[in-house]
C-alpha cells in the first residue's frame, strides 16, 4: 500500500467556478428569478463582482435579465440537445411531425444562445434542414422569422444592444422588425417577415412561465408563406394550444 502523499487526491475547487455554478443553480431553481443583491447576498460576495460574473453568463446565454431579475437562459437547453436530451419538453418531436404533416413544410424548433438562432429539432425532407440542426449551426435572428419572435421577448438594454451591433448588411431588418415588434410581443407570432432572401417562416413563441424559450415555425418559400400565411398560423395556435405553459 502506498504512502498516503501518493493517494489520488480530490480536485481543487475554485471560487470564480463555485461562484458560477451557485449563480446556475439559484437562477434555475427561482420561478420569479433573481435581483443581483439576492444574488451577491445568497453567494456571501460582492454586488460588484456578482454583476460581472452575472453579465458574463447573460452574454453567453446562460442566464437572462429581465426586469432586473435573473433567470436561467437557454444556453443549458442547447447544452442538453448537444447531449442528446430534449431542450424544451413542452414541444416534442411528434407536435413538429404533426404540423409537418398539416402544413406540408418544413418545421423547426429554435432556440436563442447568446447572439445566434439554432435550430435544435426539426421534421423536413429537406437535407439543408437536417444539416443545420443536427450539426447545431448558428443562425441570425435578424433572419428568421424564429428570431423575430425571440428577439421581442428580449429585455431592452439586450434588444437594443444586438441592434446596434448588426452588420451593415442587416441594418435594413431594423425598421421592419421594430415595426412589427408591438404585434409580435402581443400575438407571440411572427408571420412572413420577410427577413431572408433564402425564403420566408410563420413562426410561434414557446413559453414557461409567460417567457418565450423557444419557436416553433414553419418554412418555406416567399410565395407560399405568402400565400398560406394565415392557414399556417391557424396550424401552429391550434398545436400550441396543447403545449403546457
Amino acid at each position: 500500500m502506498g504512502k498516503v502523499d501518493d493517494e489520488p487526491r480530490g480536485r481543487a475547487r475554485h471560487r470564480t467556478v463555485d461562484r458560477i455554478a451557485a449563480i446556475l443553480e439559484l437562477v434555475a431553481r427561482s420561478r420569479s428569478g433573481l435581483t443581483l443583491s439576492e444574488l451577491a447576498e445568497c453567494l456571501g460576495a460582492p454586488v460588484s463582482s456578482t454583476q460581472g460574473l452575472v453579465n458574463g453568463l447573460v452574454a453567453t446565454g446562460y442566464v437572462e435579465e429581465r426586469g432586473r431579475r435573473y433567470f436561467l437562459g437557454s444556453a443549458p437547453y442547447l447544452l442538453n440537445r448537444l447531449a442528446g436530451r430534449a431542450p424544451v419538453p413542452a414541444v416534442t418531436h411528434a407536435d413538429l411531425e404533426r404540423i409537418h404533416e398539416r402544413s406540408g413544410l418544413t418545421t423547426v424548433l429554435s432556440i436563442v444562445v447568446g447572439p445566434a438562432l439554432f435550430y435544435v429539432d426539426y421534421c423536413s425532407s429537406d437535407p439543408k434542414f437536417a444539416y443545420l440542426a443536427e450539426n447545431h449551426v448558428r443562425r441570425s435572428l435578424i433572419r428568421t422569422s424564429g428570431g423575430w419572435i425571440l428577439l421581442a421577448d428580449m429585455e431592452k438594454r439586450d434588444l437594443w444592444a444586438y441592434l446596434r451591433g448588426l452588420p451593415d448588411a442587416d441594418q435594413e431588418l431594423i425598421e421592419p422588425f421594430l415595426a412589427a415588434l408591438p404585434e409580435i410581443r402581443e400575438s407571440g407570432v411572427c408571420a412572413a417577415p420577410h427577413a431572408s432572401v433564402d425564403g420566408d417562416g410563420v413562426s410561434i413563441a414557446v413559453r414557461e412561465s409567460g417567457k418565450a424559450v423557444a419557436a416553433v415555425g414553419i418554412i418555406g418559400s416567399h410565395p407560399v408563406i405568402s400565400r398560406r400565411r394565415g392557414e399556417l398560423t391557424s396550424i401552429l395556435r391550434e398545436q400550441a394550444s396543447t403545449w403546457p405553459r
